[in-house]
């Protein structure tokens, strides 16, 4: 069953126009990371690849393709988690940087802390070597436009915001039965300066433990900080669940509790893994065993070789 990789491209409702290029998207994520683990790489490697692919692609909600803050900039949230040691490494509203994944990852890799954020990431990403890309080359004229559009006073950017495909990630297992997370977001459209969502904070936009399984979340932030969505998961995994049922059960607890609505990746140590959401759409993909596994709709579950084609 191992290794196994599986990404989400956000939770949502897609414009028909858009829906092709998201799962497309997120079935290049998914054999770009599954190459890192057929080549003995690791589940970090796999999980920061897949997302990086996608910070790429400027049809998501993460790196190129952002949406705007109140002002109309650029302000990204990520994190990654190892689940062997519960290393972590995130950060949250840093600018003119085109892989906020890589940055969280060398936050792990190379500070004491879990987080920076603003100013302070920025400063640490020049130390790191990181190149600083002009924000221009991180804006989209569909992020431009959907900005320009919920500027009016009875916007309603929440509800707007479904309309995006939005926050990506990926959740691993290796060859070694290692774990590994990675969740990456613009974050929420016409937010406040500084505002930070679930991705960046651990235990909601992701969580990764060896003897339990990961989680990648997307959808309202706020909705799912307030029930530490990921954790929750892993909870009820603990608590014998399989993948499905404890996302199927959270996801249920956080509509029902705060009206969120939001999605998820889950893999757990043998490499059982579950693509689930409540919103109306969330473009999915999965490798495990040299088959690829795809899919937008709730119910529906598409598989092909890993080799063939587009």
């Amino acid at each position: 069953m191992l290794p196994v990789l599986v990404v989400h491209g956000g939770a949502g409702h897609i414009p028909k126009k858009r829906v092709q290029l998201s799962c497309a998207g997120v079935r290049a994520a998914v054999r770009g990371g599954y190459s890192k683990l057929q080549g003995q790489g690791s589940a970090m490697d796999a999980v920061v690849e897949a997302v990086t692919l996608l910070e790429n692609d400027h049809h998501y909600n993460a790196g190129l393709g952002s949406v705007l803050n109140i002002k109309g900039e650029v302000e990204m949230d990520a994190i990654v988690m190892d689940g062997r040691y519960l290393a972590s490494g995130a950060v949250s509203a840093v600018r003119k940087v085109a892989n906020p994944v890589q940055l969280a990852r060398l936050v792990m890799d190379k500070t004491s802390h879990l987080c920076l954020t603003g100013e302070g990431a920025s400063q640490f990403a020049r130390a790191m070597g990181v190149p600083e890309v002009p924000e221009e080359s991180l804006i989209t004229e569909y992020a431009r436009m959907r900005w320009k559009n919920n500027l009016a006073a009875d916007a309603n950017p929440v509800e707007c915001q479904m309309g995006k495909m939005g926050t990506v990630g990926a959740v691993a297992v290796d060859a070694e039965g290692n774990i590994a997370c990675a969740t990456s977001t613009g974050g929420m459209l016409n937010k406040m300066e500084g505002r930070v969502g679930d991705t960046a904070c651990i235990g909601c936009g992701g969580y990764a433990d060896n003897r339990v399984g990961a989680v990648s979340s997307t959808g309202h932030g706020e909705a799912i900080m307030k029930v530490t969505l990921a954790r929750l998961i892993l909870f009820h995994m603990e608590q014998g669940r399989s993948a499905e049922a404890a996302a199927d059960e959270a996801l249920a607890y956080m509509k029902e509790r705060v009206g969120g609505l939001g999605g998820v990746v889950v893999v757990d140590p043998q490499g059982e893994w579950s693509a689930r959401f409540s919103s109306l759409q969330m473009a999915w993909a999965a490798a495990q065993q040299q088959t690829l596994h795809y899919g937008l709709y709730a119910g529906e579950h598409f598989t092909q070789n890993i080799d063939d084609p587009y």
